[in-house]
């Protein structure tokens, strides 16, 4: 996306278009599922005074505004996305946490149905697979 999509999918969703927001969208164009840590490191060079505060402000800020999406792999810190939606799952590497993106296993939400939902009405499902990415596996002779 350039900076006028960026710009534009800001105010479609209702938030002021700053430097941080384009910078934070920008950065995980090229960085799907990184963490805030990695996000800082990205937008620093382009945003000298930031801190990591304010990049998790920003990221809050476009998680709730639907422009990422938040997940959270066990033992990992949370991560975000650009890519919303779609309801489609990650996969993660129990060796290094590399995560890659899964496409919904039947295709419409929430593509999975519980036994008992106890009630709630089920709008998602989130499904994490985990194994060993090819590095790791070509890493420790498992191809």
């Amino acid at each position: 996306m350039d900076t006028a999509q960026l710009e534009g999918a800001l105010r479609d969703s209702g938030l002021r278009v700053t430097q941080g927001r384009l910078a934070v969208l920008d950065a995980l164009t090229g960085l799907p599922h990184a963490d805030a840590e990695s996000v800082y490191r990205a937008v620093l060079p382009a945003l000298p005074g930031t801190s990591i505060q304010n990049v998790h402000n920003v990221l809050g800020d476009l998680t709730t505004a639907g422009l990422l999406r938040r997940i959270e792999p066990a033992g990992s810190p949370a991560r975000y996305e650009r890519r919303t939606g779609d309801n489609h799952h990650h996969i993660v590497c129990t060796s290094c946490g590399a995560v890659g993106d899964v496409d919904c296993v039947v295709g419409h939400a929430p593509c999975l149905h519980p036994s008992d939902a106890g009630g709630f009405a089920v709008a998602t499902a989130e499904v994490t697979f985990w194994g060993l990415c090819p590095s790791c596996q070509r890493e420790r002779g498992e191809e």
